[in-house]
């Protein structure tokens, strides 16, 4: 399943982050918002690379921009494999995807943690995060949902609905799809 997972997660993260970028360059157009390159700041303050005093450069941006949304989408694929797919794991993701921004630019100290943003700023990058973790979610589900339900789906098949009386599938069937 991890392998699958992996393969299947970079190709729905590069494709989510494709999706996010096309829609923030059309709501940029419409708003007149500015680039951010808040991306290219995290990445030097990562990786140690020199800082820029104005606009980093642009491949550092896109390095950070689309490796962050392409390795963060191996987990939406191990969700899916697991049996989490659909608009809720959608919606469950695009918390993670938000948390991830968040924890590193704060931990790097190159952003400010959301609540002290301006709300339009803050709508605006739920947004775009949730384009990214629908569009990575819908590649990531039809890709699993070709090797077959997952584990949780397979549970769920024995009594629909959180009981505790239904116990754990049996090792065979979980051993199946690890």
């Amino acid at each position: 399943m991890l392998k699958r997972a992996v393969w299947q997660g970079l190709v729905a993260g590069l494709a989510g982050t494709a999706v996010m970028t096309a829609a923030e360059k059309i709501e940029q157009r419409v708003t007149g918002r500015p680039d951010s390159y808040v991306p290219a700041r995290v990445l030097a303050r990562l990786t140690g690379l020199p800082e820029s005093s104005g606009q980093p450069p642009r491949w550092q941006n896109l390095a950070m921009h689309y490796g962050q949304g392409v390795l963060v989408g191996v987990l939406r694929s191990v969700m899916a494999q697991a049996g989490l797919r659909g608009v809720w794991a959608s919606t469950m993701f695009t918390a993670l995807r938000l948390s991830n921004d968040q924890i590193l630019e704060n931990a790097t100290g190159v952003g400010a943690p959301p609540f002290t943003w301006p709300r339009s700023e803050l709508a605006i990058d739920v947004l775009h995060k949730s384009i990214y973790a629908f569009a990575t979610g819908a590649v990531a589900d039809a890709l699993a949902a070709r090797d077959g339900a997952g584990p949780g789906q397979r549970h769920a098949a024995l009594r629909p609905g959180r009981h505790s009386d239904v116990g754990p599938l049996p090792r065979t069937a979980w051993a199946r799809s690890a």
